[in-house]
């Protein structure tokens, strides 16, 4: 016990606190159950040792515990909590707790025996609260953590705090310019975010950032979605050879036939198998406007999950309006609804249609739309009717 307090003293001790997500002011700390799923790499971990670091408690009152830790497998998760609680703990953090069995049981009978107990747990995002044995959804207070916001990136990589920036307030009479300091040039490292600015993990090894991408899409293929109840780990090469395929073709309006036969995954297993690539965060998938979806459905479309993705899998350059669409998206589906119109490229929160280009888009596509948006990747700030791409990276 004494091992695991003194490493969580130690990497509290070394966290930075310097920049924090967007995630860490919108979660009402308060709350004795909170659980938060996020991909890999998108910063789960330092965001509660921040938080740990925050209160500002011994170890031995609130203490960080990562459930792949090797004293598991020998000790007994349930005791350790119960030592913990008995001599004064107050706050328990729980890393990677998809990967510990029985994960959602523990935590309940926690919350359930041990009323003054604080816990706040990390998991993957494939994790499905209602789909648990243990009935957490009543209990917990869940929230899932997204990879870098442009504004995000700015503030991380330069140092430049900027506002987050509404859907209604791009969209209204606001003057942007007037939110922003003069000295702010919003294009200068755009191109720089859509390929290397998504995970937090980029500053620690900028030259390396792709390699590394690499590496952590097989750990999540390989290892993470061995959680997922349906999915046979041993076809985890094939679910690899699929991500590849979308990457060079994105986006992408599948063919399900000629998908499952250059995937050698059968055809009545493929919706099933993008479903996980979503669940995984390593795709988006864009469904018709208007009508309901089901994991039997097939999508309209299919993004990868981010730009970077792209940059990191495509044996080719990616194409510059995949990679304006794929920010776009990614950027939207935070905190609004997606889904793919008629006419243009995306409809938002069931109202409000975009279509996405360069400087000589026109609103040819959706000039029947009162509620109709332009959105250019070469506009400092908006002009007449049309809104600049970057923009929508201000929305978290």
């Amino acid at each position: 016990m004494n091992t695991l307090l003194e490493k969580s003293d130690r990497l509290v001790n070394i966290i930075d606190t310097s920049f924090k997500r967007y995630l860490h002011n919108e979660i009402n700390w308060n709350n004795r159950l909170i659980g938060i799923k996020g991909a890999r790499g998108t910063g789960k971990t330092t965001l509660i040792l921040q938080r740990l670091y925050e209160i500002g408690r011994s170890s031995s009152e609130a203490v960080y515990l990562a459930l792949d830790d090797l004293y598991f497998s020998s000790h007994s998760f349930m005791d350790t909590a119960d030592i913990f609680y008995k001599k004064g703990g107050k706050y328990l953090f729980l890393d990677e707790v998809h990967k510990f069995p029985g994960w959602s049981q523990a935590i309940k009978n926690l919350y359930d025996f041990y009323p003054d107990l604080h816990i706040v747990f990390t998991g993957s995002s494939i994790i499905d609260i209602a789909k648990e044995e243990a009935d957490l959804s009543r209990r917990v207070l869940m929230h899932e953590l997204f990879g870098l916001s442009y504004r995000e990136f700015l503030e991380f990589k330069n140092g430049i705090k900027l506002p987050v920036i509404s859907l209604q307030e791009i969209l209204g009479a606001t003057d942007i310019r007037k939110m922003l300091t003069p000295e702010i040039k919003p294009l200068k490292h755009f191109e720089e975010y859509l390929s290397f600015g998504y995970y937090p993990f980029f500053k620690d090894d900028p030259p390396w950032y792709h390699q590394r991408l690499q590496q952590l899409i097989r750990i999540i293929v390989e290892y993470d979605m061995a959680e997922l109840r349906d999915f046979d780990i041993r076809n985890a090469k094939k679910m690899l050879q699929l991500l590849s395929i979308l990457a060079e073709n994105v986006p992408f309006k599948p063919n399900l036939s000629k998908l499952a036969e250059k995937s050698n995954i059968h055809r009545n297993s493929m919706n099933s198998y993008l479903n996980y690539l979503e669940q995984a965060r390593l795709i988006n998938m864009l469904y018709p406007s208007g009508i309901s979806t089901t994991i039997l459905q097939k999508p309209e479309k299919v993004y990868l999950n981010n730009s970077n993705l792209a940059s990191a899998i495509s044996i080719n350059q990616p194409d510059k309006g995949n990679l304006r669409e794929t920010f776009f998206l990614s950027q939207l589906k935070v905190s609004h609804t997606i889904q793919y119109p008629a006419k243009g490229d995306f409809m938002v929160d069931g109202s409000h249609t975009f279509e996405i280009g360069g400087k000589n888009k026109t609103r040819q596509q959706i000039k029947e739309f009162d509620s109709g948006f332009i959105v250019k990747d070469d506009l400092e700030f908006p002009a007449g009717d049309a809104m600049p791409l970057w923009l929508f990276g201000f929305l978290y």
